[in-house]
């Protein structure tokens, strides 16, 4: 392998970032993103083939995805839905395509990695805003020419914070600005039925496109991009993430459209609810940035070597948590992600508190 790539892993190496395959089969739970168990509930799908066979537009559509994406528009009360292989796939796809050569992308500085590299793909001008920074916002707003898209998240997946969705819709729509809205963390969990912030704070007509996944909450894969008829039309010609990759098998699109309304749902989000407001209890003598709402909930340690020393310990006593470092994160934020889920108990948590008081 060429120097400089080995240079660079030796590198992470020595700062001690460096990232390795791990598997936590028979661990209590604290670091997957299923916050509703939805992974292990069963669903006959009684299909008799399972294969995608090709991309959507040559044999990869069929009456499953046709289905699957009218009951994605219907659920969300958006015109229209495009479904993805993945979260990452959506925003590759929706930002490297959408905004054009002398357009202009906010993005908050604590966006998804996805939308940086579908950014870094577009011919736009881009800035970034400090994190949920309503006055940051407006500066970059001002000095910001072409079409201008704002791009957030509802729920930080590293922070565990909500962005304050209805001020920055306000903002876009005073700068004549597109609001386009991740809700990969928040949707299943929050809004009527699990349809999101946006849906509960009632803005979908200031969205001009919204980001949901099935590989977290749902506790499935793939995602969809939410939108007007003309936006998702658009992206089935220009975005090369949809355009030029094998669909989601047909078992995929059943699945989804299934837990959309899987009523099994409404009673772990009520668990769900019950295990937050208990961490949050018992941990009340410990500082979270997080929002005390969030399944997520942030953990700071500082350094890198207090992080690793952290999750080490916890670990030892058979719970699964990740510790979080740079680039993943800026540096001085490295901390333990905690995150909660309606099948964890309060024993798991009162175990986690001790664990972490004797450290």
């Amino acid at each position: 392998m060429d120097q400089k790539l080995i240079e660079k892993l030796n590198k992470r190496i020595e700062e001690g970032t460096y990232r390795s395959l791990s598997s936590f089969e028979g661990y209590i739970d604290f670091f997957s993103n299923d916050y509703l168990g939805a992974s292990s509930l069963k669903i006959n799908t009684r299909l008799s083939s399972f294969g995608s066979t090709g991309s959507r537009l040559i044999s990869g559509s069929n009456n499953e995805t046709v289905s699957c994406e009218s009951s994605l528009a219907d659920f969300f009360n958006v015109e229209k839905a495009l479904v993805y292989n993945s979260g990452y796939d959506a925003n590759i796809g929706l930002f490297s395509s959408v905004p054009q050569k002398g357009d202009t992308v906010i993005y908050d500085e604590y966006i998804h990695a996805s939308i940086r590299d579908g950014i870094r793909l577009s011919l736009s001008q881009s800035y970034s805003f400090k994190h949920n920074n309503l006055k940051d916002l407006k500066r970059k707003l001002s000095i910001s020419k072409g079409s201008i898209y704002v791009s957030i998240e509802s729920l930080y997946s590293m922070e565990g914070d909500f962005s304050p969705i209805k001020e920055i819709a306000l903002l876009c729509k005073d700068f004549n600005a597109y609001l386009i809205v991740d809700e990969a963390h928040a949707v299943g969990l929050f809004g009527n039925q699990g349809k999101g912030l946006v849906d509960e704070l009632e803005l979908n007509q200031f969205v001009f496109a919204r980001l949901v996944t099935f590989g977290k909450a749902f506790g499935h894969h793939g995602a969809a991009v939410l939108g007007a008829s003309e936006l998702i039309n658009y992206l089935i010609n220009f975005s090369r993430s949809f355009i030029y990759t094998t669909a989601l098998p047909s078992e995929s699109y059943l699945r989804i459209e299934s837990l959309l309304n899987d009523s099994r749902l409404i009673k772990e989000r009520e668990e769900l609810c019950l295990i937050i407001n208990y961490f949050r209890q018992v941990f009340i003598a410990f500082e979270f940035d997080s929002d005390r709402n969030s399944p997520i909930q942030v953990l700071k340690c500082g350094s890198i070597s207090k992080t690793k020393k952290v999750a080490l310990a916890i670990q030892r006593n058979n719970i699964a948590v990740k510790p979080i470092f740079p680039p993943t994160v800026p540096s001085g934020k490295e901390g333990i992600r905690i995150c909660l889920h309606s099948f964890n108990s309060f024993q798991e948590i009162d175990l986690l508190y001790n664990i972490l008081t004797k450290i």
